[in-house]
Parts: C-alpha cells; structure tokens; sequence
C-alpha cells in the first residue's frame, strides 16, 4: 500500500489580502530572479552557457509583468504588494551570493526549485484563475535540464567539486527556510491560508514532507548528495 495523502482543501473564500501577499511575493522572486540570472550570465565560461542564461532572465522578467498586471487587476499597487517581501528575499541572496558559475546553477536549481515547489502545493489552494497564473510563472524556463548538465559536467572533470556544491546546497536550503519562516510569521493571511488549504497542522506537516522528497530527488538529480 502506498503513503496516503491528504488532498489539499480548495480555499472558498480567500481574502483579497492572502491572494494580494501570495502575487506579491511572486512578482518580487521574480524580479530578483532576473536580476540574478543577468548577473551570473557573466560568470559562464561559454558564450552558450551566458546566452542561455540571458534567455532565462528574459523569461523571469516576463513572468514578473504577468503577475504585476493581476495585481493591478485587483486594485492593487504592485510595488506596494511586493513591499513586505523585499527584505527577506534580499537577506537571502544577499546571504548567499555564489561565488562560481556551477554554485550559481545549483542555487537557481536547488533555491529556486524549493520555492517553486512551496508555490506550486500553495496554488492548490486557490481559485482557477489565480492558480493558472502561478502555475504557469513557476513553469520551468529551461533552467533545469541545464543546470542539470552543467553541474554533471563540471563534477565529472573535478569530482572533488561535488562534496563543495553538496554543503553550498544545504546552506541555500537552511537559508531559504529561515526567511520563509520569517515571512509566514509576519504575514498572517499567508499563515491563515497554508492551515486552511492543507486542514490542520498535520497537513502542513504533509505538504513539507512532499517538499522534502522532491528536494532529496532534485539534489540526486544534479549528482549530489542531500
């Protein structure tokens, strides 16, 4: 028999302000995913590898303006919606800028991949239409199967990188879970809205189990040990 799962709740009656917090904090991780993105394209040691990445910044930027016409369909002042979050996600990259183009691949693969994970269980949650417009803003740019490869590689020529890019990779997921932390205890409506779609405690305790799991195979993916 396999695990059961709980089956997340449809939230019925969100407020304006859960949808508001939740678009927000999208639109600011995009933003500074192309920022990112823009500036780790100059640590590729290709000419491929830096116009891949350019791509992928070309497609953060546009996300960001999707979720920043939604909240605007809302009345709401896309920077204003973005103002509560910028700090924490600022700490974050702040905190955990790489040094190395293969430490950049594993923190947009590893870093943004839980994120994405955490937005894609929330979206589960929400109405049709908003649950489209974070399912497709969290699509895959391209990102992955390139990290992916790029990451192999570089192990394959010098595998003593590996056991580096493995402890880099814990450090982003510590940090990435302690302003996550921090976000959810100052933002109440998002507190309210991951108890409410999941049922209780244990199924929030579900939901992080799942990501975990989905963690522990991206981190098996890129050849590194969790």
């Amino acid at each position: 028999m396999g695990e059961s799962r709980l089956v997340p709740r449809k939230v019925t009656r969100l407020t304006d302000n859960a949808v508001i917090d939740l678009l927000g904090v999208l639109a600011y991780g995009e933003l500074t995913a192309f920022d990112r993105l823009a500036e780790d394209a100059r640590m590729a040691p290709t000419t491929a590898g830096r116009a891949a990445l350019a791509r992928m910044a070309a497609a953060e930027i546009g996300h960001f303006g999707l979720l920043c016409d939604r909240l605007t369909e809302l009345d709401a002042d896309p920077e204003k919606a973005m103002s509560p979050f910028t700090a924490p996600i600022d700490a974050f990259h702040d905190g955990t800028r790489p040094s190395t183009w293969l430490e950049s691949l594993v923190k947009a693969y590893v870093g943004d991949g839980l994120a994405a994970d955490f937005y894609r269980e929330v979206a589960n949650f929400l109405d049709e239409s908003t649950r489209s417009l974070v399912l497709s803003v969290l699509a895959d740019t391209g990102h992955a199967s390139f990290a992916v490869r790029e990451v192999r590689a570089g192990i394959r020529a010098d595998p003593a990188i590996g056991g580096r890019l493995a402890l880099w990779a814990r450090r982003l997921v510590g940090e990435a879970l302690t302003q996550s932390q921090r976000v959810i205890a100052e933002r109440d409506q998002l507190a309210d809205l991951l108890i409410t779609g999941t049922g209780d405690l244990a199924g929030v305790a579900e939901l992080l189990k799942r990501i975990t799991s989905a963690h522990t195979q991206r981190m098996s993916q890129l050849g590194l040990s969790s």
